[in-house]
């Protein structure tokens, strides 16, 4: 049966695609600037701006923007296989600036890898979109058999026996990065964007949670603009208040969230009256690290010597583009108490940045930012009741006009979003005509990790030209892979039917006899039990409806399609792995060799010990191997990362 979907080119006209027989005409595309980083022939380590060109599953590295030199040569170019893993290593110091970093390797052998880096969280998310959907196709054209030549010279692509010393050793040491030049000028200071056909906001509901909080938020005060509001839920219960100051700011969330990571100093005077002179003490990993910070007491008269202060700062960045920082107080060893200064805990606090929908009439990027602190209810009351009070010049009151520094700082540096050293990611629909006339399928060998991670003579180590050469391709690809049509949200095109159930319609459902399942932790009874476990109704949570793509409207959630048996609460010494291979597993037991299908979640906590909570969901039905559980049963860890989310929704 036949089906067609229309796809949005860069220029806005549209290319109709079928499955019935004939492959389409179109393949999409995705370029944009981004960092190489490597090791070049004498072992230094090198950062080099370069412009990738993502062509279906055909990879072209240039030094320059082909669409502006038209003739210019690559000096990489490889294929992505359907063995390429994507990694993001988070956050990186680079040349006294950050970037993030991406790995890709392959996942028979993770010594054939290679680096490139991104200035912002939201373009490596969306590189990674753009690889996971080429590796689709690769994908594919396995399953189809159109791929035979690859799989024969799979040997032969994964070739990298005269690099991988170098490559070993550059990825243990990507900390020791010397200081490199930062290249021409107009290359550093491209804006950072998305073209029509790929806009994040269009897709993301970022104004909308995914779950119903159980705080009641009231707005108390309004300081210069910014809305403070306190959690009323239980306004007599406890000692201390949970506070929020929220703001709107005319940038974007990923500009926004780099000014409030940066420690440049000039740039946190005009608008952080608090942590505005930061330093760097240690970087745990690309989302963590540990700060140090001084404070002059003369803008607090409540302090009467100087302050110092350390503090670590997590962030990670959701489905849904948002950002969230969290703030907690810290005691390092680089750090010891200074003479001279008092030593003091900041307040732990959390910052959320959440892109919103352009205004109609101006079309400016906007974004929300929410700061939340928790703080003694003493100092607060007396402050709401008298504005007289010292409550102003405590440290509580000078973060939460953090937000309002924010806000007035992008509103006096309006061209602050398109100032900074940033790549540009586009996608198109191609006919394969344009940059290159070098593409030809088959008639490459080397898989993208080999082209980035390749060697050079060359001091600039990308000045050879001795790659297999890349011959113009027709470009046609069919559009029957449904896990492909998923992964092109941003390609406005429908994507494929999975069909009206997930589980199998031509099988009677079994009953379920809960009481045949038991695992260490009790099911409570009523809310009232405590140490136990409930299986929750969808009514709590908001979930994506069924017209999100259109309207990026959220529903409330609905029955499960999997039945919560049993929740078993674990302790080791060491980390609790394939728990439904045991043979007290419930999964093992009579009953549960029964039923057609398992799900085994296991929630493991580091620490010491060891903690795992592990939850069984059974099906009364067997799963379709072509519905969407049944893809993310059978796909690969990519995949599987790329659709399951968790919805939090803490109740005290």
């Amino acid at each position: 049966m036949s089906s067609s979907s229309k796809m949005a080119s860069r220029e806005g006209s549209e290319i109709e695609g079928s499955e019935s027989g004939s492959e389409e005409r179109g393949m999409f595309e995705y370029f944009g600037w981004v960092y190489h980083l490597g090791v070049n022939s004498i072992g230094h380590e090198y950062c080099h701006l370069r412009f990738l060109f993502l062509r279906g599953r055909y990879v072209e590295m240039y030094k320059r923007d082909p669409h502006e030199n038209p003739g210019i040569k690559p000096i990489r170019k490889g294929v992505v296989g359907h063995t390429l893993m994507v990694e993001e290593l988070g956050r990186k110091k680079v040349n006294h600036g950050d970037v993030y970093v991406l790995r890709f390797y392959n996942r028979l052998d993770e010594t054939k890898k290679g680096e490139i880096a991104c200035a912002t969280a939201g373009e490596a998310r969306k590189w990674i979109e753009a690889f996971d959907q080429a590796k689709q196709k690769a994908e594919y054209g396995l399953v189809s058999g159109s791929d035979t030549r690859s799989k024969l010279n799979m040997e032969n692509e994964l070739n990298l026996e005269g690099h991988r010393p170098r490559i070993r050793r550059y990825a243990h040491g990507l900390k020791k990065l010397i200081r490199i030049g930062k290249g021409p000028e107009i290359l550093l200071r491209r804006s950072s964007g998305l073209g029509d056909s790929f806009r994040s906001d269009r897709y993301f509901g970022g104004n909308v949670d995914d779950a119903i909080e159980p705080h009641e938020w009231k707005c108390v005060r309004t300081i210069n603009g910014i809305r403070i509001f306190e959690d009323v839920t239980n306004f007599k219960s406890g000692k201390d208040v949970l506070l929020k100051s929220v703001g709107v700011v005319d940038a974007d969330a990923d500009t926004v969230f780099e000014v409030v990571l940066s420690l440049d100093r000039h740039k946190r005077y005009e608008w952080d009256i608090l942590t505005g002179d930061l330093e760097l003490v240690d970087s745990v990993n690309g989302h963590y690290d540990v700060v140090y910070g001084i404070y002059d007491p003369n803008y607090l008269n409540q302090w009467k010597s100087k302050k110092d202060f350390v503090f670590s700062r997590q962030w990670f960045r959701g489905q849904d583009g948002a950002y969230t920082i969290l703030q907690s107080p810290a005691i390092h060893k680089k750090r010891p108490p200074r003479p001279g200064y008092q030593r003091i805990k900041i307040i732990p606090s959390t910052w959320e940045i959440r892109s919103l929908n352009p205004t109609p009439a101006s079309n400016t990027t906007r974004c929300l930012v929410t700061q939340m602190l928790e703080i003694h209810s003493h100092g607060w009351f007396r402050w709401k009741k008298n504005h007289n009070s010292n409550f102003e010049k405590t440290v509580p009151y000078a973060l939460l006009c953090q937000v309002a520094g924010l806000r007035e700082f992008f509103g006096a540096n309006p061209a602050l979003t398109f100032d900074s050293p940033t790549t540009v990611v586009h996608s198109k629909l191609s006919n394969s005509s344009g940059v290159s006339s070098e593409f030809e399928e088959g008639e490459v060998n080397d898989e993208f990790y080999d082209a980035i991670a390749a060697d050079s003579s060359s001091s600039e180590d990308e000045d050879s030209d001795n790659e297999l050469d890349l011959i113009k391709m027709d470009g046609k690809v069919k559009l029957k892979n449904v896990s492909w049509a998923i992964a092109s949200l941003a390609l406005r095109h429908n994507s494929v039917s999975v069909g009206s159930s997930v589980l199998d319609d031509h099988t009677s459902p079994i009953n379920i006899d809960a009481s045949q399942f038991h695992g260490s932790m009790c099911q409570g009874k009523d809310e009232t039990d405590t140490n136990c476990w409930t299986s929750p109704g969808g009514q709590g949570f908001m979930i994506r409806g069924k017209m999100y793509l259109q309207d990026n409207s959220k529903v409330m959630g609905g029955d499960p399609l999997l039945k919560l048996l049993a929740v078993d609460w674990l302790k080791a010494d060491s980390n609790i792995d394939r728990v439904a291979l045991y043979p007290k597993c419930l999964v093992q037991s009579e009953a549960g060799k029964k039923l057609p299908f398992i799900l085994v979640i296991n929630l493991q906590i580091p620490a010491k010990p060891n903690y795992s909570m592990v939850l069984y969901y059974a099906a009364d039905r067997s799963v379709k191997k072509d519905s969407l559980l049944g893809r993310f049963i059978d796909g690969s860890d990519m995949f599987r990362n790329a659709r399951f989310k968790l919805i939090p929704s803490i109740v005290e």
